[in-house]
């Protein structure tokens, strides 16, 4: 069971090239995949040497499973790929239009750059309600302060994205649109009814569900009036109970990052990774802090060995990992930079990108 635990880590690397102790520790312990951030992108070239040096590692894991190579490229103020790259409006712009064929095209156009640059997973979109105008973490990273606006919209760039060879991760579940606090700081708290819940925030995850989405990510949110004692991504009555059961949902679930305030501040970090896939999380994320993972997979490890985390339990996220991965990433192109470079149709995207961001849409990008 000990080799099925590294399959379920995302770790994030420290640079713009990956260093021998970063792919030694990935081969390994045959890590799931690898997060880009702004420190590791410096311009199209440089990100498609790195993830295919970093692809090149999956040869050399015992699994030799494709690894993820993700991102967060919403769009606005979040988006990681920025010198080089389009430059894409935020999601509200495409919900003051309301186009399901334009947010099917924008997931679509950003999709391509991405997988052209060796990346195959988007940690968007965001399909929170934003049902606070006050709430500037997520602000105008949402589509819509309607529900069914956002599930109409999202349904279309999961759609998009899929469509571009991308896999979509919608987030943050059930939905931040509410919140003041940010996780990254503090721990959320909400007095938010799972009656209100489900008519509102949830909305748009029912729909998205069924356009095909293969993961979702959960948000760091405690929610006092539906589970008092653990926040999400650490609730089993959100992610059995909500999300499986309720929603139906049968893909992969990922935290968010395991290392943000939220729940740093407030539990073991030897707890915070058991506690998670305990609740039902597939794919445990860790981004900035370099010494967390092996702390991680120690942790996990101990919990096998003492009966706390079952067999059962570790297969069951092992088996989803993997099987998303035959399924979406069996079959990536094998591309040369110059056949990539050509790939990223920059002219084209970009016209697309400030045709949103100006509500000055021709009508043939209007139209399926």
């Amino acid at each position: 069971m000990i080799e099925k635990i590294g399959p379920l880590l995302m770790i994030g690397i420290e640079g713009p090239e990956l260093l021998e102790k970063e792919a030694e520790f990935i081969i390994r312990n045959d890590i799931g995949g690898v997060i880009l951030f702004s420190r590791n992108i410096q311009d199209p070239k440089q990100v498609f040497e790195l993830t295919t040096q970093i692809q090149k590692l999956s040869k050399k894991t015992k699994s030799q499973a494709p690894l993820f190579i993700g991102i967060d490229q919403e769009g606005g103020r979040v988006a990681r790929l920025k010198e080089g790259f389009t430059k894409w409006p935020p999601l509200a712009a495409l919900g003051k239009i309301g186009s399901t064929s334009l947010a099917f095209k924008y997931a679509h156009s950003m999709g391509e750059e991405l997988l052209a640059c060796g990346i195959n997973l988007d940690f968007a979109p965001s399909v929170d309600v934003l049902t606070n105008p006050k709430n500037k973490v997520i602000g105008d990273r949402a589509l819509h302060s309607d529900p069914e606006e956002v599930a109409k919209l999202a349904s279309a760039l999961v759609r998009g994205y899929i469509k571009s060879g991308i896999i979509p991760c919608a987030k943050h579940f059930p939905g931040h649109g509410n919140t003041l606090v940010d996780s990254h700081e503090e721990l959320p708290r909400e007095n938010t009814d799972l009656d209100t819940l489900q008519k509102r925030e949830l909305t748009p995850f029912k729909k998205i569900f069924r356009a095909r989405l293969d993961m979702v990510m959960t948000s760091h949110i405690l929610f006092e009036k539906i589970d008092p004692q653990w926040p999400v991504t650490l609730s089993e009555i959100f992610l059995q109970k909500i999300l499986r059961e309720e929603g139906r949902f049968k893909g992969v679930i990922v935290s968010d990052d395991l290392d943000m305030k939220a729940l740093a501040s407030h539990y073991k970090e030897q707890e915070i990774p058991v506690r998670a896939l305990l609740a039902g999380v597939d794919l445990l994320l860790y981004c900035n802090d370099f010494s967390k993972p092996p702390l991680a997979l120690d942790a996990l490890q101990k919990a096998v060995k003492d009966g706390v985390l079952k067999a059962q339990r570790l297969d069951e996220s092992y088996q989803r990992v993997m099987e998303l991965k035959k399924k979406a990433l069996a079959s990536l192109p094998s591309r040369s930079w110059a056949e990539a470079e050509a790939a990223l149709k920059m002219e084209e995207h970009q016209a697309l990108a400030d045709a949103v961001a100006s509500g000055n849409v021709p009508t043939s990008l209007l139209q399926a």
